[in-house]
């Protein structure tokens, strides 16, 4: 687990950081009801289940996530959503994100708003949330099945102008394509700077999240539900960071039970909190804690948890260290350097 400083509560010393959420999926459920009155669009009844706390199959959850991401139109629309982001962030007394968004998809694949557009409004939500004294990047996502060919077209998109607060490339979708034919494309991103991440051991097999790490050499995991010992203890040995979304899992991956995050800490994986898709599947970083301490994890897990959310933050990259970052957030300025 993480490294716990004498006589000090982790979770007084570390900022809570939001590791993984969407921003087509994190819209606020008011603004999407405006939106989409506007545009005189009717709500999907698999969102409004959702948004009731309902179960839906997957392929509702998926028309419900797209149906926000049609929403994204303009560079307003954009930055009401990083805004959406921030804003649940702040309430659950978050102090920062990491951010995963689809540019290839608005932009290209359904044609409804320019790059140059998408990224101002990113750029526009962004600086208004650290206005607030909030942390925050974005990780550029491509669709594992729609494979590699798609993958060089996000990166063919994307590199030239990248935004500085782009910090990430990573997988997501359906796990249908095998992660070692993703490494060529994880390689060029890695290139360009960026970290790697990739979906993983969700919607696939347990051996996708090894195969990720020893075959895609990705330096992140989402979710690894359903990887094996042998593979969590691969995880803790190379300090794998893993996202865990405990709403999300339970939504879209109700077949994994228990979930493993008590046994992920046990064996040393570096796990932290995400909230996923919060403005589809209701939660934020508190329900997602509360989750969590319902699995049977204590105090010192959950401190534990925020520790390693923060140390493993790439929206804190770039800070000269980690007590920097807490000072500009007003968390105490103490612990280890970065």
């Amino acid at each position: 687990m993480g490294e716990h400083h004498a006589g000090v509560n982790p979770a007084l010393l570390f900022p809570l950081i939001d590791r993984h959420t969407h921003l087509e999926g994190s819209l606020d459920p008011g603004w999407v009801h405006l939106a989409s009155d506007r545009r005189g669009l009717a709500l999907p009844a698999s969102l409004q289940s959702l948004w009731s706390g309902a179960a839906v199959p997957f392929e509702g959850f998926i028309e419900a996530f797209l149906f926000g991401a049609a929403l994204l139109d303009s560079r307003e629309a954009v930055r009401e959503a990083a805004l959406a982001v921030a804003r649940r962030t702040r309430q659950a007394g978050g102090a920062g994100f990491d951010l995963w968004a689809s540019p290839h998809f608005l932009v290209v694949h359904r044609k409804q708003i320019t790059l140059d557009a998408f990224w101002r409004g990113l750029e526009e939500g962004l600086a208004e949330a650290r206005s607030w004294g909030l942390h925050s990047c974005v990780v550029v996502d491509a669709v594992n099945h729609f494979g590699p060919s798609h993958g060089q077209a996000v990166l063919d998109l994307v590199l030239p102008g990248l935004p500085p607060f782009v910090k990430g490339f990573s997988t997501g979708g359906l796990e249908g394509c095998p992660f070692r034919d993703w490494a060529p494309i994880f390689e060029r991103a890695r290139a360009a700077g960026l970290r790697i991440a990739a979906h993983a051991g969700e919607n696939g097999p347990g051996s996708n999240v090894r195969e990720a790490v020893l075959e895609g050499d990705v330096s992140r995991i989402v979710h690894g539900l359903r990887a094996d010992d042998a593979t969590l203890e691969l995880l803790a040995e190379r300090r794998i960071p893993v996202d865990v979304c405990p709403s999300s899992n339970r939504a879209l991956a109700a077949d994994v039970d228990p979930h493993p995050l008590p046994r992920m800490l046990r064996v040393g994986v570096r796990c932290a909190l995400g909230t996923d898709d919060p403005g589809v599947i209701p939660c934020d970083l508190g329900t997602e804690a509360a989750a969590a301490r319902r699995m049977g994890l204590d105090d010192a897990a959950l401190a534990t948890l925020q520790q390693n959310g923060a140390e493993d933050a790439w929206c804190l990259l770039g800070e000269d260290s980690l007590p920097s970052a807490l000072q500009s957030s007003g968390m105490p300025d103490s612990g280890p350097s970065r």
